[in-house]
Formats: C-alpha cells, sequence, structure tokens
C-alpha cells in the first residue's frame, strides 16, 4: 500500500471538504483509550486553533490514518493521538505514518517524540523497532514538551 504523509493545518482544513470528512472518520472510528475525552471536532478544531498540525497517512485520496503534532520550542515535535481508520487497521498503516513522520522530522533535523505512559505495551514495542529510545527529564524540561510520564525520542542522527 503506498501510503504517503500529509500535513493538515488550519489552512487545509478551512478549503478541503474530504480531508475534513476523513480527520473526522478517523477520529471517531477510535478506540476510546486513543483519543482524548472530548468529542471528535471540539479536538481536532482546539488542535488546529492553537498552530498545531496533523500528520495523515494519504492513500488512494482518503486519509486513512492521523497523529497530531505540536512543535516544540526546540523544534521537536511531539506526536500524540495516532489512530487508524477501522477498515485500515492491522496493515501497517500506522506503522507507516510513524515512520513517515520520523523521517520527515530526520530530514529537517527535528527530534520527534512521543509520551509513552499511557501507550499499550504494543505500541511501546513498535516504536523501540522503529528506532526510538528513552529521553531523560532534562531533555523532557527543556523542550517544553509534556513534564508528566515518559517519552521516547528519534534523534535527527538516526541512532535512536
Amino acid at each position: 500500500m503506498p501510503v504517503t504523509l500529509e500535513h493538515v493545518d488550519r489552512a487545509r482544513w478551512d478549503t478541503d471538504e474530504q480531508v475534513r470528512l476523513d480527520l473526522v472518520r478517523i477520529y471517531d472510528d477510535a478506540p476510546k483509550e486513543r483519543v482524548p475525552a472530548q468529542a471528535v471536532l471540539p479536538f481536532i478544531e482546539q488542535h488546529l486553533n492553537t498552530g498545531h498540525f496533523f500528520a495523515c497517512a494519504h492513500f488512494n485520496d482518503h486519509l486513512l490514518a492521523a497523529a497530531a503534532v505540536q512543535e516544540a520550542p526546540d523544534r521537536a515535535w511531539w506526536v500524540s493521538e495516532l489512530c487508524v481508520r477501522k477498515t485500515t487497521r492491522r496493515r501497517g498503516v500506522g506503522s507507516r505514518l510513524a515512520a513517515l513522520l520520523g523521517e520527515q522530522a530526520l530530514q529537517q533535523g527535528r527530534k520527534l517524540r512521543i509520551e509513552t505512559a499511557s501507550l499499550p505495551m504494543a505500541d511501546q514495542l513498535l516504536l523501540s523497532k522503529l528506532g526510538y529510545r528513552p529521553g531523560s527529564q532534562a531533555e523532557r524540561s527543556a523542550s517544553g514538551g509534556p513534564l508528566i510520564s515518559d517519552f521516547v525520542e528519534l534523534d535527527p542522527q538516526g541512532k535512536g
């Protein structure tokens, strides 16, 4: 499945009806433990209104998966709420999205960070296989990222 990476920011959300439909469907389909407790549309709107974006897996004119991305003051990208449409789960779409986002971060000299405290063990193992390594409390504090829980990080040199 030739999945490509697409960014959805406020401008794209406002101008592309198919993007709006697909992104809402992705998060409507998500298992409840994968998304914030609030309703889907307010979650998407709030994320975009604060200047953040969604990294999405694109295939055949549709978005199949999405992850919320926030840029930290140190230019690192914090990734959360990675979800895949129910009809395409267990086909590697989420893994491919994570890999594509990691590749883009490396190309741009960014670190990619993901909080792990609330992730299921299977997701933590997947991140390890993709080259992520545990981050430190000092890095977390300096990055402007979440101060709660642990996180993993992919560094710009790809050493994981």
